[in-house]
């Protein structure tokens, strides 16, 4: 399966104006004074969060909830932490609190948008992404946000419109170059891909996002090189992303360096073990070195994990057929046939 751009959602914390104490250690100090400060306890929380330590922040969000229920900031940013542990459900709830709390909160309607976009629920996400839009027509983050749900439904020119939109609004948001390079990309449009993934990573040299894209596009235009060392750099930025090491792998198979893309690939599905692509992937990788055997149970992992997955077993065919069980590897390919008669062989 060749690599993939993506449409990434931003969330937003809400963090109040800049007060004298704002390192942890100082606002510590400041809460030993004045235990009952909501306002410091939403501080530190945000401090903890930037620090990574989410389950401190989500604590001083919860202390800062219980001094004084009505602050609507606090349960957006608790939402913004659950989410961060991938607790969607639980970032949902607290946005909805924020929202009832403040039913004009943009930032949270926007958040709860990306909640339920990454549940896959569509039809609520574009609901909040326009609810944001309407309390604030130059909330730039917003029109961002619903661009990268219409990119990832595949409709590409509202998307575009909507990343314009938010590029008008605030030419240094690098998000919304990133994913309007990605959408540019599915279009095939290159230079213009290439274009924008240059801003974004101008704009944002630390954005594992923007280098991933631009590896994708390099990546197509078969400069395997330039890909590897944008993949380098999205996996130094997030380690723990699969799809970077999945998509590194491709490009090493396409140098044909096949031991290096089989490290990549086995370093996704350790990270994420129900990666059908990169199963499939790793198949290839094996076949390819004439290791059948291993080959074979790839493919059968990657269609086990996605029945629907008929690259899979279209290839464990193949293998099949190389391996000398030629009755086995027709029945794959009949079957493949069936649930994508468009495969060839």
């Amino acid at each position: 399966m060749p690599a993939q751009p993506f449409c990434f959602t931003a969330g937003e914390r809400h963090i109040l104006p800049k007060r004298k104490t704002t390192t942890i250690e100082d606002l510590t100090k400041s809460l030993a004074l004045d235990p009952k400060a909501a306002y410091a306890f939403n501080s530190r929380g945000l401090a903890y969060q930037a620090k990574g330590d989410v389950d401190r922040a989500i604590a001083d969000f919860d202390k800062a909830l219980q001094l004084d229920p009505n602050l609507a900031f606090a349960a957006n940013n608790r939402g913004m932490a659950y989410q961060a542990k991938g607790d969607i459900d639980r970032a949902i709830a607290d946005y909805g609190e924020a929202i009832s709390l403040n039913p004009t909160y943009a930032i949270a309607h926007n958040n709860r948008g990306g909640a339920y976009q990454i549940k896959g629920d569509y039809v609520r996400a574009i609901a909040d992404y326009d609810a944001a839009i309407r309390i604030d027509p130059n909330y730039a983050r917003a029109y961002d946000s619903r661009g990268s749900l219409y990119g990832n439904k595949g409709d590409q020119d509202r998307a575009i419109a909507d990343y314009d939109q938010a590029i008008r609004l605030d030419p240094g948001l690098a998000h919304a170059y990133a994913n309007r390079g990605s959408v540019y990309t599915d279009k095939q449009d290159y230079d213009h891909a290439l274009a924008d993934l240059d801003q974004a990573i101008r704009l944002d040299p630390g954005s594992a996002q923007a280098y991933y894209n631009r590896g994708v596009v390099y990546s197509i235009k078969e400069d395997y090189d330039r890909a590897i060392a944008d993949y380098d750099q999205a996996i130094r930025l997030q380690p723990r992303l699969p799809i970077a090491l999945n998509n590194r792998g491709l490009a090493y198979l396409g140098k044909n360096e096949i031991d290096r893309a089989v490290a990549d690939y086995s370093e996704a599905i350790r990270l994420n073990p129900r990666f059908s692509v990169a199963f499939n992937n790793r198949g290839t990788a094996f076949a390819r070195k004439k290791d059948y055997s291993r080959a074979i149970a790839d493919y059968t992992e990657a269609f086990r994990l996605d029945p629907s997955y008929a690259e899979a077993l279209f290839r464990r065919g193949v293998v099949r057929r190389l391996n000398g069980d030629r009755a086995s590897g027709d029945a794959d390919i009949v079957a493949a046939k069936k649930i994508d008669p468009d495969l060839i062989e």
